[in-house]
């Protein structure tokens, strides 16, 4: 099988993240030879909750939009994952359907290897169990760290912790300041926090008067990490 064909940028991406960087040579060659390049424009559907799981996918580029609709009808955002980040293990580990929507945000690449790849993947790689475990208690670690901070945590710290996730995530720096690149409407920000658009409205208003951010139509731009770090430990 040939390795796909990605960007420079793309490439970067998948092979300097964290989990993937790690694991061997001939494992990191494995999985890219056995994936397939998928190019999604803004708002195209990848998965649909309920659904069986068919694929393992790493974020080359763009993010994955995770989402839910509430029992009222409104979809409503979990999280976005990011470039360099992998998912669809845990439904293929199981057979059971998959539990959310995904939508590619933004033009989003992916890495897609099958259902049949992944397990031929796990059958010759043993390495990979274990290091498909430590991603998994990553996530277990990140889901306590946000059940925490939802109950102990004012808005305003929650806040600036995420603004904080994002810059690191999607940051582009341009001289002292750090534009993120993902675009997100202050509904959005809200829905990752738990909170209303109005409440969000306030704190963001409030950041901006000590210089921490600025707010521009759906793009947040940070003006002083050590202000929002400041905030987050209030």
């Amino acid at each position: 099988m040939n390795t796909p064909v990605l960007t420079i940028e793309e490439r970067h991406n998948i092979e300097s993240a964290s989990w993937f960087s790690k694991l061997s040579q001939p494992l990191r060659q494995a999985i890219l030879s056995r994936a397939t390049v998928r190019r999604m424009p803004d708002g195209a559907a990848m998965a649909s909750r309920g659904t069986p799981a068919e694929e393992w996918c790493g974020v080359a580029k763009g993010a994955v939009r995770v989402s839910l609709v509430s029992l009222s009808g409104k979809q409503v955002t979990l999280t976005y994952v990011e470039p360099g980040t992998w998912f669809g293990d845990i439904a293929l580990f199981d057979g059971l359907p998959r539990t959310h929507d995904a939508d590619a945000h933004g033009d989003t690449t992916l890495l897609c290897v099958r259902k049949a790849d992944f397990k031929e993947l796990l059958a010759q790689h043993p390495e990979l169990y274990e290091a498909l475990l430590r991603l998994n208690c990553r996530r277990l670690r990140l889901m306590f760290n946000q059940f925490e901070d939802l109950n102990t945590r004012p808005l305003s710290a929650r806040l600036a912790k995420q603004i904080i996730l994002l810059a690191k995530s999607y940051g582009i720096e341009q001289g002292e300041e750090i534009r993120i690149g993902l675009q997100l409407a202050q509904e959005d920000l809200a829905q990752l926090l738990g909170a209303s658009r109005q409440r969000v409205n306030q704190e963001l208003k409030g950041f901006e008067r000590e210089g921490a951010v600025r707010v521009e139509p759906t793009r947040l731009v940070v003006l002083s990490r050590e202000k929002l770090l400041a905030i987050s430990e209030r």
